[in-house]
């Protein structure tokens, strides 16, 4: 039988909590994710956000989850805007996700208003103006449909999950000055030494 533990979660009967939870972590920690950058913006402020629990939830129509901290400044854009973007990158961008790590606090605007860089990177804005980075693989854009909380009594949830149909996409997989359709390895969690989660 198993038992709520507060923030712990569900603890075996008879388990050590905390060995319990460093196991748990261990394990969710070994699953495979990518790493990503989630764009948002309402009105004039903008922010960047790395992210590694992204994916496609449904081929029809075209939707994706992301799930983004319940505190952060993303969701609040998102809310508000009910607009995001996601940046793919390519392994060898591994550098720029730690940039992206706390809220974006500097941002570079072009002659015509649009951001041309934010903490120091490179980036591009999609028809909607949404923040996405320069040298991604891909680019997508998002309408947002829904956001799914799942607190459970007195234990808030830390993420909301952000659904969002495809709405635009840019890039096509290869990197610069690379042939047209040839694959570049994606960035992925376990590229870096950041552990998230769990």
């Amino acid at each position: 039988m198993s038992l709520p533990d507060g923030e712990l979660g569900i603890v075996p009967e008879g388990s050590d909590p905390d060995e319990h939870d460093r196991q748990r972590r261990r394990a969710l920690w070994s699953m495979p994710t990518g790493l990503f950058i989630v764009g948002s913006r309402s009105g004039e402020v903008r922010n960047l956000m790395t992210a590694n629990l992204v994916m496609q939830i449904s081929t029809t129509p075209k939707l994706v989850a992301v799930a983004v901290e319940v505190a952060s400044k993303t969701r609040s854009l998102i809310e508000a805007s009910g607009w995001f973007s996601v940046s793919v990158l390519a392994r060898s961008d591994r550098a720029i996700v730690r940039r992206f790590v706390r809220p974006t606090d500097t941002i570079e605007l072009g002659p015509e208003g649009t951001a041309v860089t934010m903490q120091g990177v490179a980036v591009s804005e999609t028809p909607e103006g949404l923040p996405y980075i320069a040298s991604a693989r891909w680019w997508l854009s998002f309408e947002l449909r829904r956001l799914v909380r799942w607190d459970d009594g007195d234990v808030p949830s830390s993420h909301v999950l952000v659904v969002g149909e495809v709405a635009d996409v840019g890039g096509d997989g290869t990197g610069e000055g690379e042939e047209t359709g040839e694959q570049v390895e994606l960035l992925r969690m376990e590229d870096t030494r950041m552990h998230y989660g769990g």
